[in-house]
């Protein structure tokens, strides 16, 4: 079988390096100011709080051995260390190199850009790796879904 050769290109990197650079380009094209000195720091917070996240998570990962690769097969279901508090945080850490990077160039206008990753990122990758997971890991994967958070946060019931 034949493997498109765009199935690469199509990858959670791939997108959040467009979305910065489209951020970027309105940077160029519309100089805001709103955000003034705070935006860099609050900005660079965010972006160096998202790499320090997607490290950990990755990290963990590796060290249970399975893959962090979207559409690759897991061999480990993990639940533990940053897990217990975002079913994807990795994608959380995209998300907020994404929106410190907008604080950072004082690009209010994309904002919206923000949420338009988000819904981008579950549905061409989340949804599917959650089904996977679930086909894998039967009710284990489905406890860990009703305690934890598809982004963040932890239900205690």
């Amino acid at each position: 079988m034949t493997q498109n050769p765009l199935h690469w290109i199509d990858l959670p990197p791939v997108w959040l390096a467009l979305s910065l650079a489209l951020v970027w380009a309105f940077d160029q094209l519309m100089p805001w100011g709103l955000f003034g000195p705070t935006g860099p720091i609050v900005g660079g917070g965010l972006v160096a709080s998202g790499v320090a996240i997607m490290t950990v998570a990755a990290g963990q990962m590796l060290a249970a051995r399975t893959t962090v690769i979207p559409r690759g097969q897991p061999r480990a279901l993990v639940t533990g260390g940053l897990f217990e508090w975002s079913r994807n945080p990795i994608y959380l850490g995209d998300v907020l190199i994404l929106a410190g990077a907008i604080l950072w160039w004082d690009v209010p206008v994309a904002v919206p850009l923000v949420f338009g990753f988000i819904l981008l990122i579950q549905h061409k990758f989340i949804l599917r790796e959650e089904a996977v997971l679930k086909a894998a890991f039967g009710a284990e994967f489905s406890q860990w879904a009703a305690h934890t958070g598809r982004w963040f946060g932890r239900n205690l019931r």
